[in-house]
């Protein structure tokens, strides 16, 4: 597995691999319905626009891919969140791997890169959303060295109110001597 940043031409598989591990990571925290009628055709753009504002090693996706293919992917920004400095602190806005690896390392690796992206970026902490029902996901980010920090919202995903809670993370000196043309 190596993780790189996403090129435009990455922007259906990221949008698959978006869809897959909704509905597979999803499932019994969102109606079924509305996991049964995600398309990865109607994420492409989202993706696609997301390459191409990349300002490395601030902002942009990163993926991870085993023999060729994507198999997970990393949006990193600075924060968007009001209460937070966008120049100290940097945002994992969407971190998804494909079901089909879960468990195989490729989550851990993808982070590290994506942590040491945001090092490279100049940020001294990172901070990620994550739907406060989703235990699988908090055991993820906790093993891998996130934790809460008390701030709470609700959010709307596909006309679903949701409970998300913010995890953070400090982000380590030695983060940047990463280059962003490949990052693992």
């Amino acid at each position: 597995m190596r993780v790189r940043p996403a090129g435009v031409d990455d922007a259906e598989p990221i949008a698959e691999v978006h869809v897959l591990s909704w509905q597979a990571g999803y499932r019994g925290l969102l109606p079924q319905a509305l996991l049964d009628g995600l398309r990865p055709a109607r994420r492409v753009p989202r993706w696609a626009g997301a390459v191409r504002r990349a300002a490395w090693p601030a902002r942009g996706v990163l993926v991870a891919e085993d023999a060729g293919a994507v198999v997970g992917f990393a949006s990193l920004y600075p924060t968007v969140d009001h209460d937070q400095d966008s120049t100290e602190v940097g945002e994992i806005g969407s971190f998804y791997v494909l079901p089909a690896v879960w468990g195989r390392g490729v989550g851990a690796g993808l982070m590290a890169a994506a942590v040491r992206t945001l090092g490279a970026g100049g940020f001294t902490s990172a901070t990620l959303w994550v739907l406060e029902s989703n235990a699988r996901a908090i055991r993820f980010y906790t093993y891998q060295g996130w934790e809460p920090d008390g701030a709470a919202r609700d959010d709307v995903v596909e006309g679903i109110t949701v409970r998300d809670v913010r995890y953070r993370r400090k982000v380590s000196v030695k983060s940047l001597r990463v280059l962003p043309r490949e990052c693992v």
